[in-house]
């Protein structure tokens, strides 16, 4: 999208929801716009139906999962000192637009975000997958469960601290004539190979 027309959509979204839009930047030419978890539900619909947005067609959702986000020198940068956010890609093609709206989760125990499966049915899948990699709840969902994982999976893998071996795996017990579950049998082992080179390679001669 151009920088004009950026423009443009940025001045209209801050003309529409005014003090309730917390940020809005524009990065490589496309527009990121950050609000309160708790004006979800309003401000989406707004984006959907003002004529001057007309944002009809969610093309995606997903979660991110900041712990530890920007540490650097064992220094810790607050990302909003929230853990958890959901990001939104919205279409509006009655007026060529693209935005992408981002919410952080207001507690990091307990994840809650309200549905948008009202606003946008396609959010039905999309919300599933970021409560089953996540552990995202979507308040409102008509059917929230696992899609991608098992039932009897434990944890959600996207998150951070989740170990990369998982806490369990599943196999076939020709004595039992069943799936069982049993403890993690994969030794953990370093993938990154180890690069040595020589002192001053590269250096300028």
């Amino acid at each position: 999208m151009s920088s004009s027309r950026l423009e443009i959509l940025s001045l209209c979204l801050k003309k529409i929801f005014a003090d309730r839009l917390i940020s809005a930047t524009d990065v490589l030419g496309e527009l990121t716009i950050e609000i309160d978890s708790n004006e979800l539900s309003k401000v989406m619909e707004t984006l959907r139906d003002d004529s001057e947005l007309g944002f009809t067609i969610l093309i995606d959702l997903c979660g991110v999962d900041y712990l530890s986000y920007g540490v650097e020198s064992n220094t810790e940068v607050s990302h909003h000192n929230k853990r958890f956010a959901v990001v939104y890609h919205l279409l509006s093609i009655s007026h060529n637009y693209r935005l992408r709206v981002r919410t952080y989760v207001a507690n990091d125990e307990i994840p809650v975000l309200d549905s948008v499966t009202k606003i946008w049915p396609v959010a039905n899948w999309y919300e599933r997958e970021a409560f089953d990699l996540y552990g995202i709840v979507f308040d409102g969902h008509p059917d929230l469960r696992r899609i991608l994982t098992d039932y009897g999976f434990i944890g959600n893998p996207f998150r951070k601290d989740f170990p990369l071996t998982g806490n369990v795996e599943m196999r076939y017990d020709p004595d039992q004539k069943r799936v069982i579950y049993q403890p993690v049998s994969i030794e953990p082992r370093e993938l990154t190979p180890r690069v040595i080179r020589e002192e001053h390679y590269g250096d300028n001669k």
